[in-house]
């Protein structure tokens, strides 16, 4: 059984030969292969180079195309990229600060030369290489992280309360964007598309429930609708929206490591399936194989047998390699059911 294999028999309900291991690399891929951060957040091939590398060298079961946010430039955002750490949006350039822009803005062309179309081409190049053999991710914001990167955060927490008719508005907007987006990721081969949407653990459950899950769940359908499986993940304290997150109907559900995964079972329920959570500094930085083996065991105890190994968030840049031999050793030594 290969890592594509092992899987899609675990999102399917059959039996796996051990547990799949997945875990956010960007920066920690980037090292891999000596290059700086900017080339892989600006270039495909960089990209695909370090992702390829890093799951050979590790036994990793997919490939990811995740990295900075490729909606928000090809909208007319500004983004600040740094030579060796990840880009950021100029805030005090939000695009969106005038809130009348946003009806005079069009959803960009995925296939339109921009930064949404490297990450396609990266797509078409790590299924041509391989695909046959390993999980191919795409990656598109979720609508609380999209308007964020328009509007700001601060300014976006607000609207919630002073303009909840522009928040339906911006989020029919950047779902449309993030749907196209997906499916073309989708129709390039990815065969799994990650909604990342780190701004909704910052809303409590009655905002979630009221403006962020309808647009989420909308996502969600969509790139299903489109051929790929999804994978939730929203970073931080997601504790109060377990229940709303799980309903979603997502394939995996990513925990970061602020959320119990027993937790996370009790809400969601014996089906879901499960991907995380363990500490991305505390246990997987800054401890030993041993450690991370013995916190891994505690994850899996909680999360039962629909479970997928990684860290709650994106593996830290310094992270002793033996540490990550570890994790994917774990995940090797436990069949899947």
């Amino acid at each position: 059984m290969n890592s594509r294999e092992r899987v899609l028999a675990l999102l399917e309900g059959r039996p796996a030969d051990h547990l799949p291991c997945m875990p956010i690399t960007m920066m920690f891929a980037t090292d891999q292969i000596g290059a700086k951060y900017r080339e892989y957040a600006l270039d495909h091939r960089v990209l695909v180079e370090a992702q390829i590398r890093t799951a050979e060298v590790f036994g990793f079961d997919h490939v990811s195309c995740i990295a900075e946010t490729r909606e928000a430039p090809d909208c007319g955002a500004v983004v600040e990229y740094f030579e060796d750490q990840p880009p950021s949006i100029v805030e005090s350039q939000a695009l969106l600060a005038d809130k009348s822009t946003l009806a005079h803005l069009m959803p960009p062309d995925p296939l339109g030369g921009g930064r949404m179309h490297d990450r396609i081409k990266g797509i078409v190049m790590l299924k041509e290489r391989v695909g046959h053999e390993k999980i191919v991710e795409g990656w598109v914001e979720g609508p609380c992280g999209a308007s964020a990167d328009l509007r700001g955060i601060s300014t976006l927490m607000l609207d919630f309360y002073d303009d909840p008719g522009f928040i339906r508005d911006l989020f029919e907007f950047v779902v449309e964007v993030g749907t196209c987006f997906g499916r073309a990721q989708a129709e390039a081969g990815a065969d799994l598309i990650g909604i990342g949407d780190p701004a909704a653990s910052l809303v409590g459950p009655r905002i979630y429930n009221e403006f962020v899950w309808t647009y989420e769940k909308k996502m969600a359908d969509a790139l299903h609708a489109a051929g790929a499986r999804v994978r939730l993940h929203i970073c931080g304290n997601t504790l109060p929206i377990l229940e709303g997150m799980g309903r979603l109907g997502c394939d995996i559900v990513d925990l970061d490591s602020l959320v119990p995964l027993a937790a996370a079972r009790e809400k969601m329920g014996p089906r879901q399936v499960l991907l995380g959570n363990l500490d991305p500094v505390r246990e997987l930085r800054n401890g030993t194989s041993d450690s991370v083996y013995g916190a891994l065991a505690e994850c899996h105890r909680q999360a039962g047998d629909r479970y997928i190994v990684a860290a709650g968030c994106e593996v830290p840049r310094d992270t002793a390699p033996e540490n990550i031999h570890a994790m994917v050793r774990y995940a090797r030594e436990h069949p899947a059911h």
